[in-house]
C-alpha cells in the first residue's frame, strides 16, 4: 500500500516532554506529518521542527478544533490524498492509524473514526470518564442521526474530498460532535474500526481529566442551542 500520500496531523499544546516520542514513532511508518502547534509556552515547536515536521504555530491558543480545522485548510492545498489526525499525548498508537488509513485508500468510507468502545477494552480508563464518554456519544446519536459509539475519538482519517467539507466553528472539545454531523449534512460515507487508547498518568493528567469529558457535554450543549 502506498502511504506516500497519507498526511498525519497532529494538534499539540505544551506536548515538549512526550511530541519527540510521538513523532519518531509516527515517521517509522509514515512519510509526512504536520504538527499544529497551538500557542504553546514550551519547546514543542521546536521539538517538532527536529523532529522533522512541518509546523504551523498558532500565535495565540484557540482550542483544538481550532487547530484541526488550521491543519486541515492547510493540507487541502497539498498533495495529500488521505488525512489521519492524531493526538499529541501519546494516547494513540500509530498502528492504528495505519489502519485507518488504509481503510481509507482501500474506499472502505470517505471517514474512518476509531472506537474505544468496539471490542478492545482499555484496563487505564477512569470509570466516570467511560460513563461520560458513553453520554457524549449518546448525545451525538441523538442529535445527529449518526451511529456513533465513540463520538470523542480524536483518531480518525478521511479522504482529501470529505476533508474539504468539513468546517470546524467549535473551537474547544465539542468540535468532534460537529464533525460527526457534518458527516451527516454532506452525505459522507463514515465507519468506525476498533482502536485501543493508551491512558497513561501523562495523558490522563495533561489532556484526559474528568473535568474535560464534562467539558464536552457543556460544549455541546450550548453548541447546539447556539445553532
Amino acid at each position: 500500500m502506498d502511504l506516500s500520500k497519507v498526511y498525519v496531523l497532529v494538534t499539540a499544546y505544551n506536548e515538549e516532554t512526550v511530541i519527540g516520542e510521538v513523532l519518531s514513532k509516527l515517521y517509522r511508518v509514515f512519510q509526512h506529518v504536520v504538527v499544529i502547534d497551538d500557542c504553546s509556552t514550551d519547546q514543542t515547536g521546536a521539538i517538532a521542527k527536529k523532529h522533522g515536521a512541518f509546523v504551523i504555530r498558532h500565535p495565540i491558543n484557540l482550542g483544538q478544533g481550532a487547530a484541526l480545522q488550521t491543519g486541515i485548510e492547510h493540507l487541502i492545498r497539498t498533495d495529500a490524498q488521505v488525512i489521519v489526525t492524531f493526538d499529541a499525548d501519546g494516547q494513540h498508537r500509530v498502528e492504528d492509524g495505519l489502519m485507518l488509513a488504509v481503510a481509507v485508500l482501500k474506499d472502505e468510507a470517505d471517514i474512518l473514526c476509531g472506537s474505544r468502545f468496539l471490542g478492545i477494552k482499555s484496563s487505564t480508563m477512569p470509570k466516570a470518564k467511560f460513563v461520560l464518554l458513553k453520554m457524549a456519544a449518546l448525545f451525538t446519536r441523538m442529535t445527529t442521526g449518526v451511529p456513533v459509539t465513540d463520538a470523542h475519538n480524536g483518531l480518525r482519517a478521511f479522504n482529501i474530498r470529505s476533508a474539504a467539507k468539513i468546517k470546524i466553528t467549535q473551537n474547544r472539545m465539542a468540535h468532534a460532535s460537529e464533525i460527526v454531523s457534518q458527516i451527516k449534512k454532506n452525505h459522507l460515507r463514515y465507519k468506525e474500526y476498533p482502536v485501543l487508547i493508551q491512558y497513561t498518568e501523562y495523558s490522563i493528567s495533561k489532556g484526559q481529566r474528568i473535568t474535560n469529558a464534562i467539558n464536552i457535554l457543556i460544549d455541546l450543549f450550548f453548541g447546539g442551542l447556539s445553532k
